[in-house]
C-alpha cells in the first residue's frame, strides 16, 4: 500500500486512491457528531452562498458554518460539536461549510473514494481502508484555514499512517498532546465564546464512533456524506 501525504486544497486535488481529508478541529468531528445526533443528511459545501441556497432548497435544514472559526451570520450554528449536540438534528438535513475541511471534500475529485478524518473515528477509518486493500491511500491535511499546517491534523495523519502499516500509534496521548496545540487555545479562552471548551473534549474523544463518513457524488445533486460501517 502506497501512502501519500498532501496538504490543503491543492493536496486534495492531488489525492488519488482512497483519500482521507483531515480536519480534526472541528469540521469532521462535527460531521460525526451530527450523524450520531440523528441527522438524516450532511451536505458539505465550499461556498457560503451555496450553503444558503441549499438551506432554501431543503426546508427545515440546519445551516452550520464558519470562517476564521466563527459562526457565519445568518447560520443556525457554528462549526461546533457542542452546538450540534444542542440544536436537535434528528431527521434533519445539516448543510455544512467551513474554511478548511469542506473545501477539501469538494476538491478531492481525483480520488476513488473520499473519507473524512477526525480522531473520533480514526480506528474505524483504518479498518475500512484495510478491508478494501487499496494500492494507494492519500492523507490530506487541511490545516489551519487550508493554508498552514497544524499540529492536530499532522498528528492524525501520522497516527493513521502508523495504524495502516500495522505499527503502534500514540492514540492514548492524543488529548494531552493536543491540549497545548496552538489551535486548541481558543477552547480554553473564555473570550472565545464561539469555541466552547467542550469542543476540545469532543474532538479529542478518540474512537468514540465506530463508523466511517464517505463522500457520495451523484450528478445534479449536492455532494453528501454517508455514514458507513467500518468494515
Amino acid at each position: 500500500m502506497q501512502i501519500d501525504v498532501f496538504d490543503h486544497v491543492a493536496g486534495a486535488r492531488e489525492a488519488r486512491g482512497i483519500a482521507v481529508v483531515i480536519d480534526v478541529f472541528r469540521a469532521f468531528s462535527v460531521a460525526a457528531y451530527a450523524f450520531d445526533a440523528g441527522a438524516a443528511r450532511v451536505l458539505p459545501v465550499a461556498e457560503i452562498e451555496d450553503a444558503k441556497a441549499l438551506g432554501r432548497r431543503f426546508p427545515g435544514a440546519v445551516l452550520a458554518g464558519e470562517r476564521h472559526a466563527r459562526r457565519l451570520p445568518g447560520f443556525d450554528i457554528g462549526n461546533s460539536p457542542t452546538e450540534v449536540r444542542a440544536i436537535g438534528l434528528q431527521g434533519k438535513v445539516l448543510v455544512h461549510t467551513t474554511h478548511a475541511g469542506t473545501q477539501g471534500l469538494v476538491n478531492a475529485t481525483g480520488a476513488d473514494e473520499v473519507l473524512t478524518g477526525a480522531f473520533v473515528n480514526i480506528s474505524a477509518v483504518c479498518r475500512y481502508i484495510l478491508a478494501r486493500a487499496p494500492q494507494r491511500v492519500s492523507l490530506v491535511r487541511m490545516g489551519h484555514e487550508a493554508r498552514e499546517r497544524c499540529a492536530e491534523d499532522d498528528l492524525y495523519a501520522e497516527c493513521l499512517r502508523l495504524l495502516l502499516l500495522g505499527e503502534p500509534a500514540p492514540l492514548g496521548e492524543v488529548r494531552e498532546r493536543l491540549r497545548t496545540a496552538p489551535a486548541a487555545a481558543k477552547f480554553f479562552d473564555p473570550a472565545c465564546d464561539w469555541a466552547p471548551r467542550d469542543d476540545f473534549e469532543y474532538c479529542t474523544d478518540v474512537d468514540r464512533f465506530d463508523f466511517v463518513l464517505r463522500l457520495k457524488r451523484v450528478a445534479d445533486e449536492p455532494i453528501e456524506l454517508q455514514r458507513m460501517p467500518s468494515s
